[in-house]
Order: C-alpha cells, then structure tokens, then sequence
C-alpha cells in the first residue's frame, strides 16, 4: 500500500528544508520530505569559489544535518504528480499520498540549449559557478589568464540569482588588476537585458564597475553555442537574432534554466509559461487550480527574482497559508515579492540590491548605503549570509 502523509514536501533544498522547520516548529508531526540528494549545498557561495574567496567545501553538509527532526526523508526524486488522486509517483515506482503538498524541486539546469557547452565544460577555459564541481575550475582558469580575451554570458529567460553571471566578471577583473594583467585581458559581458539591472540604481552602480574594468557589454544577446576547437562563442542579437563570433581565452557561462522536466508535463505546470513553472498566486504561494497544493522557491511561477532571499521571505507566507488551510480557512499571508541580490563587485566590495514584485528599491539596513559597493557588505556576503541560512533560515528562524 501507498505510504500515506498529511504533508508532502517536494525538495530538500532550501525551500523544502525551510518549510519542514517552520512546520515541526507549528507543531506539525506528519510531514515527509521526498529529495534522493545526500548533500545539501549553500548555493551562493559558488561565486566566491569561482572568484577564489571561498573553498568550495564550506558550501556542503550532509543532507541529515539539516533535515528537521521528527520528519520523514524519503531518499527518491519525485517523478509524477496526480493532483487529482493526491498522489506522488516516485523514480523508484513508488506511490506517496498526501493531503497537502508543497512543491519546492528547485530549478534545471539546461546546459544542452547551448550547443557545445556540455563537451567542454571544465576544461578548454570554459566554466560555470552553477555546479558545485565546476566553480574550482572557473578560479582555476582565472588564475592561469594573463592576456587574450575573456567572455562572461547571461542567458535568457528566468534564471538563480540573476547578478551572478556579472559577479564573477567583476571577481575576475579585480584579481587581474591586482595580478597587473587587467590591460592584456579584453573582457566581454553578455547580457540578455536592455541594461545592466532591472532597477534603475542598482543599473547605474553596476554601469560605472563595468566601465571602471574596461568591460564591453553586449545588451539583448545571449552566448548560444560554443566551438571549442576554435575557441569561439557565437553571440545572438535577441531583437535582430543577427550572430557575431567572439573568440575566447577563458569563459564563464550560465546555462538556460526552467522548471524540472516532469512538472512541465505535468498538471501542475502553468500552460502560459514557456519554462514550465508550477502556477501558484504569486501573494499567497497557493496553487491557482488545487487548493491543497502550494509552491514556493525557484520552481514557482512568481515572477520575483529567483533568489535563497526570495525563499526566505516565501517560506513563512506559505506555512501560515498552509496551516490556515489545513484548518479550513484561506490564505491571508502575503508575499510581496521581495528578492535581494548580493552583487560582489570585487574581491572586498559588495553592494546589496534588494527590491520587490514593483522594482522598488526595499533596504534592509535603513542607515547604511548599500547601492554602492561597500567593504562591510562584502563581510555580509561572505560570512553574515552564510552563518545567517546555516543556522537561522534552514531551521525555521528566519
């Protein structure tokens, strides 16, 4: 017989760890928790790793030092969602029924929609901090560029945080200053925006780093096929889908993102999103068409930065919806759609973008500037960040 729980959660990332705890901490005992990952990662710390100011192993623990205590972890990916049956289908066959169900997989990573990414990645001077294995590699062919050209690319389309592909530019440029190399290096950034950030402060700040570095930036465009053999990375216009050829040195590529494969199948997908996102109100964190079922983090349709602040400000908003469903009310709780962004803009100085659904700016720290670079936000983001998701967000603190 199908096991059998009053609630579900799909990820153990930091949505699903998030909501567990704040769950257990409502006094909530009949929760599992389905995610086949034996590590849990502290994603943002990547781009340190990849700009050589953190080691990579300071971003992993193991998945049972973080899972809430008095939940069930169910070591298997989720394949199927039936919400009509209220029933998960797991890899492995397996049937787990629900009466509430939080979806909450996290993002994929579609390195293939780059044609000759995937054969090169890691080696040949191509990177990506998006994996935990490669950002090691994207310090390591920093270290080794002292002159020729070096190319940064952004993708289209909703991707986790969307600064970093410029974060670990500006990481890059600052060690070749100091390195005496900067002059040798052409730098190039890839953007599929029309500027450099969506809100206007935050754009104009990150306009002046890239020209303080001598970095050419390439607006609506985005790196869509690489030749390895050639050293080149072709370069698509998004408005006139015109194609340039731009060699490179070194190059640290985001891959194109979307919702996991069998949520865009699935009946929980929104039909209008082309990357197949879960359709949820985008205040209340509750599914548009089943009552019971809610989602929060990168796999949601809401169309807030997708960002571990972001989570952290979902988290609470959907558990008190939740619980207020579970007693037969409705959702009351709102999320505004704050998101921040910590952009490093060299290897000492951060400024810290944060806004909502509005691109509003929306600061937390009320007397200090924090949309210019700051040495004290850099402190923030390497050490206060980190202790902060650790030891407060994954246990239902913050």
């Amino acid at each position: 017989m199908a096991r059998q729980y009053k609630t579900v959660i799909i990820g153990g990332g930091s949505a699903g760890i998030s909501v567990a705890a704040r769950l257990r901490r409502a006094g909530e005992t009949d929760i599992a928790v389905i995610d086949p990952a034996m590590t849990h990662y502290y994603q943002p710390l990547w781009t340190l790793v990849g700009g050589g100011a953190a080691p990579v192993e300071e971003s992993a623990r193991p998945q049972s030092s973080v899972m809430p205590r008095g939940v069930t972890w169910i070591t298997d990916a989720a394949a199927e969602v039936d919400p009509d049956a209220g029933e998960v289908t797991l890899a492995g066959g397996e049937t787990v029924r629900y009466d509430h169900l939080v979806v909450c997989p996290g993002i994929q990573l579609d390195w293939g929609k780059i044609a000759g990414l995937g054969e090169t990645l890691g080696r040949d001077g191509v990177s990506s901090n998006y994996a935990y294995e490669l950002a090691p590699a994207t310090w390591k062919f920093i270290r080794e560029t002292r002159s020729g050209t070096a190319v940064f690319g952004m993708p289209a389309g909703p991707i986790k945080c969307a600064g970093a592909p410029q974060k670990i530019a500006y990481l890059a440029a600052d060690h070749w200053r100091k390195q005496g190399v900067l002059e040798n290096i052409d730098i190039h950034l890839v953007l599929p925006t029309p500027g450099m950030f969506g809100v206007k402060v935050f754009s104009d700040a990150l306009a002046k780093v890239a020209d303080d570095y001598g970095i050419t930036v390439h607006f609506k465009s985005e790196v869509s096929a690489v030749d390895s053999g050639q050293r080149e990375a072709t370069v698509t216009n998004l408005d006139s889908q015109e194609t340039t050829k731009l060699p490179y040195d070194v190059m640290h590529l985001v891959p194109p993102q979307s919702a996991p494969d069998w949520i865009k199948k699935g009946p929980l997908a929104d039909a209008e999103n082309p990357n197949g996102y879960v359709e949820i109100d985008k205040h209340t964190m509750r599914h548009a068409r089943y009552g019971n079922v809610f989602s929060l983090g990168d796999a949601g349709s809401s169309p807030n930065s997708k960002t571990g602040a972001a989570i952290r400000k979902q988290a609470p908003v959907a558990v008190e919806n939740l619980l207020s469903v579970m007693k037969g009310g409705e959702p009351t709780a709102r999320y505004e759609g704050y998101a921040s962004c910590p952009l490093t803009t060299s290897q000492s100085t951060m400024l810290l973008a944060e806004f909502d659904y509005s691109m509003t700016p929306k600061p937390s720290f009320p007397y200090i500037d924090t949309t210019r670079p700051r040495r004290d936000m850099w402190y923030l983001k390497r050490y206060g960040l980190p202790a902060l998701y650790w030891n407060l967000m994954l246990r239902g603190l913050a």
